[in-house]
């Protein structure tokens, strides 16, 4: 007896990739970028090495793509299209990058950098590679130094705030010291806090961490929300606690307010400044471990 074998639809289907990468148009827009926005790039980088505020922002760009990397098997189920709208956000981005070099505006220049990478991936990609890479490619805002009158705007009150804390401090510990505006008058010399000393810095880079560390350790939406605001207060004082502890260092030995020990000093209190969010976060999840758990018995 012969026997007739059909196949069935599942068996004969062959399995289709959902996305597919047009690779030669990834390349195109890639050189076009390099090459329009190289020296914005070659400046921002030499801002990264000269400048301890954005020491960071080597590692940001890094950080960022690791995060996409780690997004490789979504996206590769993703059903890939361009979309316009992309193209049109990279010629809005050229138009920027030109009034920005006409007006010698660094900031500009740099944040149309970001939008043309936003730009590309739309079009390349259409919108939902777009919202599965949105963490990595807001990340790379970080990557760019504040404006200087924003900047001067911010430091300037940090300054004045980390000096009263650091002069009730040291009052409070029984050393005698004058405060004048960010200037600190000791028994054994004067200490003024300048912008370095505002906390901008710490603040800085513990938001990019805060981030960081807020994708890889929690899955919970709003501890990662309440991470990233946590940052202001804890960097504002742990840079307040820098300030005193310099101040309690001078009165030891003047030499160790300035130079390798007031860098010392400040590499040290980032530190403790990470390990204090560590700590919130921990806060966090036990508070909403309790709240959940509470609720649940509660509706129960």
């Amino acid at each position: 007896m012969s026997s007739i074998s059909q196949s069935t639809p599942r068996e004969t289907a062959a399995p289709q990739q959902a996305a597919s990468w047009n690779w030669a148009a990834i390349a195109w827009f890639g050189v076009l970028l390099i090459f329009a926005y190289l020296p914005t790039l070659i400046r921002l980088v030499e801002q990264w090495d000269q400048s301890e505020e954005m020491s960071h922002g080597f590692f940001v760009p890094l950080v960022a793509g690791y995060i996409a990397w780690q997004k490789r098997d979504e996206i590769s189920k993703l059903k890939l299209s361009s979309h316009w709208l992309g193209l049109v956000l990279v010629v809005l981005a050229g138009l920027q990058l030109t009034v920005a070099t006409l007006g010698a505006e660094l900031f500009l220049a740099r944040t149309a950098f970001v939008f043309a990478v936003w730009g590309s991936v739309i079009y390349l990609g259409g919108w939902p590679l777009f919202r599965t890479l949105c963490f990595p490619l807001v990340l790379l805002l970080l990557m760019i130094p504040i404006p200087e009158i924003i900047y001067n705007q911010i430091t300037f009150p940090l300054q004045l705030f980390a000096s009263r804390v650091a002069e009730w401090a040291l009052n409070l510990m029984g050393y005698a010291v004058l405060r004048e505006g960010n200037v600190l008058e000791l028994a054994s010399q004067k200490l003024q806090v300048v912008e370095a000393c505002s906390g901008i810095r710490s603040l800085l880079a513990l938001t990019f961490l805060s981030l960081v560390y807020g994708f890889f350790f929690t899955k919970t939406i709003w501890i990662r929300i309440a991470l990233f605001f946590a940052t202001i207060p804890v960097a504002i004082a742990a840079n307040a606690g820098r300030v005193t502890f310099t101040g309690i260092l001078s009165e030891i030995n003047p030499e160790y307010a300035t130079g390798f020990f007031h860098s010392l000093s400040g590499w040290a209190l980032f530190f403790v400044a990470f390990v204090l969010l560590a700590f919130v976060h921990q806060g966090l999840e036990w508070t909403g471990r309790r709240w959940f758990h509470g609720s649940r018995k509660t509706t129960d």
